[in-house]
């Protein structure tokens, strides 16, 4: 099931489930989400659904007594028609339903390419909430006005997401008088309402993900994404994971962490240092070298907070990243972070011991069924375990360069998908795994946009704790010396 193919599900079940469900549209002067309750959200997708079939439907009907090459343009008219009302309807709800868009922008390459940029534009920006209403939520968080708060303060956004919209500020220091610039976060009002309308879906989102995997257990899985995504919404969670990882990273010579400002931040209002760089749009036409350690420092990051942190952002959208020309990488947006137990990472490691390092698929087999990725004495053959999740493992299976490619991180995701596989009839997602595997399938589109090229096997031997390889590049090297003047647990 294509990312694509996922959003007309969910549509269509959406339109089936709202059926007998009168909606109330949430009325007032600032429409900065356009529907909260569930009924009326299910309403506003089934709506969508409907003006997709419509639209499909006229332009079959159109295509009837036009030439070849009319039905070309009629079919790429309707392809651009359909693009904009899905990344506008997306985006005028936000909350859920507008990650679910950000992520098929990034996901899959497959999709119809005026869809894919429709949706990419959901990456870093959506509607945003009037200037009035923003200064009404930041002045009932932090007991103030902004203009009383900030030495400046700019009412037009910096950037709007799927749960709040980023303001610049000027900010002067009481302890020190320095004028620092900050980025201020304020959260839409009554997107909690929102995401909690979407999160009641969980029999919808279980019924999608059971019709991909036939031997899938949505519970825990419905259950990680919920608590994951819920705290997302209390910025005072998103503070702590934000200064834990700044603390980390402090000091590190091409990983940037924001520090954040503890007495501008709320339960709704988060104020960071202000952080600058290029954008993922920019960073796609730069060279091929650039591009390099753009990705090679995404790789690093991931797996070096994975493995020696045991934590990392589950929502690694490009958006979310700041670039400069010499690999230096700003991480942004740790609302949706997983902490993984010693007992977790023991599992990983084992994976990828008996995948890659030691290659035994029998006990690769083992490891994956008692972890509960796959039943306990499935019907399948131990070659075709191997065949379907060491295609996750390809990149680093052998120690020569390689290039990532759009072609497989789209084959990554719908292998992931595929109900015809018959392990996808066995197999099923733990919520260990939940947030690993939006982090790898993540991970893999942006490194295949980058058209990544590297020995990737040494890069992350060096991230292994199983390994603790040597430094294999100039970025390992310059992080080796990093390591050497922290703490030796890092």
């Amino acid at each position: 099931m294509t990312a694509v193919a996922a959003l007309g599900a969910a549509a269509a079940a959406a339109t089936a489930a709202s059926l007998s469900v009168r909606a109330r549209r949430r009325r007032g002067r600032d429409r900065a989400v356009t529907a909260t309750g569930r009924a009326a959200r299910n309403v506003e997708v089934a709506r969508l659904g409907a003006r997709l079939s419509t639209t499909y439907a006229t332009t079959a009907a159109r295509k009837v007594f036009a030439s070849a090459e009319r039905r070309v343009e009629l079919d790429h008219e309707r392809e651009l028609r359909t693009a904009e009302d899905i990344a506008a309807t997306l985006g005028q709800l936000k909350g859920a339903l507008m990650k679910i868009g950000q992520m098929a922008g990034y996901l899959d390459e497959g999709m119809p390419e005026p869809l894919r940029i429709a949706l990419s534009s959901l990456q870093a920006q959506a509607p945003p909430m009037s200037a009035e209403l923003a200064a009404q939520v930041v002045t009932a968080e932090l007991g103030a006005p902004p203009e009383q708060l900030f030495v400046e303060w700019d009412p037009m956004p910096l950037a709007a997401a799927s749960i709040g919209q980023v303001h610049r500020a000027l900010w002067r220091d009481p302890t020190t008088g320095d004028e620092r610039a900050v980025a201020v976060k304020v959260q839409y009002p009554g997107v909690d309402v929102a995401i909690a309308a979407d999160l009641d879906n969980t029999d919808l989102i279980g019924t999608l993900f059971a019709q991909a995997f036939k031997g899938l257990d949505p519970a825990p899985m419905v259950a990680e994404l919920r608590a994951r995504i819920g705290e997302e919404l209390d910025y005072r969670i998103e503070a702590a994971n934000q200064r834990l990882f700044a603390d980390y990273y402090r000091g590190h010579p091409f990983a940037h962490v924001p520090d954040v400002i503890d007495a501008l931040s709320a339960q709704r209002v988060l104020t960071t240092e202000l952080a600058i760089g290029a954008s993922w749009n920019e960073v796609l036409t730069w060279d091929q070298h650039q591009q390099d350690l753009a990705a090679e420092t995404i790789f690093r990051f991931v797996f070096r907070s994975l493995y020696r942190f045991r934590a990392f952002n589950g929502d690694p959208h490009p958006g979310n990243y700041l670039f400069r020309a010499d690999g230096r990488v700003t991480f942004l947006d740790f609302g949706l972070v997983k902490h993984f137990t010693p007992n977790e990472m023991q599992t990983f490691m084992a994976m990828i011991t008996s995948a890659v390092i030691e290659p035994d698929w029998a006990r690769f087999r083992a490891i994956t069924e008692r972890a509960g990725l796959l039943r306990a004495g499935a019907p399948v053959t131990t070659e075709a375990v191997g065949e379907y999740f060491g295609h996750f493992y390809d990149v680093v299976r052998e120690d020569k360069v390689v290039t990532w490619s759009p072609e497989y991180a789209s084959a990554t995701v719908r292998q992931t998908f595929d109900r015809e596989s018959p392990i996808a009839h066995y197999a099923t997602v733990p919520a260990a795994f939940v947030i690993i595997q939006r982090i790898n399938l993540g991970l893999y589109a942006l490194l295949g946009r980058l058209r990544a090229t590297g020995n990737y096997r040494r890069i992350a031997e060096e991230m292994w704790p199983m390994v603790n390889g040597p430094p294999s590049t100039p970025m390992g090297e310059a992080e080796a010396g990093w390591l050497s003047h922290n703490d030796a647990t890092i």
